[in-house]
């Protein structure tokens, strides 16, 4: 493969980038989709796999409940149709680690069908289509590292049961791509049917990538695999696409492969040819008969349902009047939901709220690479923060004062407790936090100058030393007044309500 040059010219406009994504999520049961042996990460080599697994003559395939009900589950959340009657298959290819020579998976009939995913890539909404999410089982892994001149297999994962979800080719940049991804992760979670771990391969992307002149047909796609962090997404699919590009660019023709990246050189290499569903002569397996999804078990399982991450957000736009951008953000995740309602609700400061998780508390989040279960401020303290601001005692500046001295000085806390609709929130913990938040105040000297004499001495002062700025104001130059603010807030050391400080200066100086 030809080194791929780096200037910006190779980035062109001509071009369009067009993605799209097969994501297998393994399934949060408690065995494997077709036997009974257990599927726990880190295990020593081929200590779960079962007679089935291992594929020994005589051995018959079970399908295991649990997993078609995680199907019927992302159904519903997605919006897609849950196939009343639909067909395992086998997909046939010869590698090491698949012992019996082929994968059962579903072809022609899916369990689910249609669906879509929408997120916000900044404060845009993007919406892309599913085609299917379809049942497999998983293949065991091959092992190098430890044998020189040798590989091993382990089988532990083979038979661990699989969600593959495809989209339609519906993205047009890395950053959607990624976007897509981390929402599909938070509804997986967020529902309860796979736990999410990139690393430890529950949760791995493969990035369908090619590029064409706007209008043109699709181009030749390259499927880059094994995806396992949103960072490394980014990267390969950046680097496919400058790479097809420069091909294009120098007269050569894209050649359908699967590739893998490789993050020590921020790279993407051919791995093999790319197969299609000819190759893999899919037919029924006699094995399995047709799975009947009767619709008194969907309804059984809609019934077990939690709040859906995007009916959360529909929610809180109404009962918070909250931007559509602000309520997505907010339901990231349940603890996050959980947080910002124990804060909205014990301040009477909803928007207020938002603003400050999705700013203040998230900077220190990300800062620290930590949960919001475990914030050293509380959303009661948080609460008692925001009734401070909101009732004039401290203006928005002290404020974040205050919270940097509650988040370093504060214990290690455990989990916020998930508060849910209509519960109600602890006020005693926010009587507590008002307390803390007054004496760190008293403190600090923090306290907001509302005393109107005292500051119409200050701006008096202001004017009669600034003669010439307060002229340049009269005579129309409106930079000369955020001058005079700037001037006033200094000489009040920062107490003064800002508010107050714009009104009573405008009054004296019209």
């Amino acid at each position: 493969m030809n080194t791929v040059k780096k200037e910006a010219s190779l980035l062109v406009q001509g071009y369009e980038v067009v993605i799209g994504f097969e994501t297998h999520a393994q399934l949060a049961t408690k065995s494997k989709i077709f036997s009974r042996a257990p599927i726990a990460f880190g295990a020593e080599p081929n200590t779960q796999a079962c007679a089935v697994d291992l594929a020994l003559p005589g051995t018959l395939p079970v399908m295991n409940r649990e997993a078609v009900a995680h199907a019927i589950r992302l159904g519903l959340a997605l919006g897609s149709h849950i196939a009343e009657h639909s067909v395992f298959a086998r997909k046939n290819y010869f590698y090491p680690d698949l012992p019996k020579g082929y994968q059962i998976s579903q072809f022609e009939i899916p369990v689910v069908q249609g669906g879509e995913v929408s997120f916000f890539l900044g404060e845009e909404k993007k919406t892309v289509r599913l085609v299917r999410a379809h049942l497999e089982e998983d293949a065991g892994k091959s092992l190098h590292e430890d044998f020189v001149g040798q590989s091993g297999i382990d089988l532990n994962r083979a038979g661990t049961p699989l969600l593959e979800i495809v989209t339609e080719p519906d993205m047009r940049s890395s950053a959607e791509a990624v976007a897509y991804a981390k929402e599909l992760h938070k509804i997986v979670t967020w529902i309860g049917i796979c736990d999410g771990n990139m690393q430890e391969g529950s949760f791995r992307c493969d990035a369908n990538v090619s590029v064409r002149k706007p209008g043109e047909p699709l181009g030749t796609r390259r499927e880059i695999k094994n995806l396992n962090s949103f960072k490394f997404m980014q990267q390969a699919i950046d680097y496919e696409v400058r790479w097809q590009i420069e091909q294009i660019g120098d007269g050569h023709s894209i050649q359908q492969a699967t590739v893998l990246f490789d993050p020590d050189t921020g790279e993407t290499r051919a791995m093999r040819t790319k197969e299609d569903a000819a190759d893999y002569r899919y037919f029924p397996d006699p094995d399995l008969p047709p799975l009947v999804i009767a619709q008194e078990w969907v309804e059984e399982v809609k019934a077990t349902m939690p709040e859906l991450p995007r009916q959360m957000a529909e929610r809180f736009v109404r009962e918070y009047t909250l931007p559509e951008y602000d309520s997505t953000t907010l339901t990231q995740s349940p603890a996050m939901a959980a947080y910002f309602e124990i804060a909205a609700k014990a301040s009477g400061q909803a928007k207020m709220a938002s603003n400050w998780i999705m700013g203040e508390v998230s900077r220190r989040l990300n800062a620290e690479d930590r949960e919001i279960e475990n914030a050293p401020v509380s959303a009661e303290q948080l609460a008692a923060l925001l009734q401070r601001i909101a009732d004039g005692t401290v203006s928005n500046n002290a404020a974040k004062q205050v919270f940097e001295l509650m988040w370093s000085e504060s214990a290690p806390r455990g989990p916020v407790v998930h508060v849910a609709s209509g519960d109600a929130v602890g006020q005693g913990a926010v009587v507590s936090g008002v307390a803390q938040i007054d004496a760190i105040i008293e403190a600090k000297g923090l306290k907001q100058m509302n005393d109107s004499g005292a500051l119409e001495a200050i701006i008096d002062e202001v004017m009669a030393a600034n003669t010439p700025m307060v002229e340049q104001f009269r005579a129309g130059k409106d930079k000369a007044f955020n001058a005079l603010v700037g001037m006033v807030m200094k000489a009040s050391k920062g107490k003064a309500n800002p508010q107050q400080v714009n009104d009573v200066l405008r009054q004296k100086l019209q």
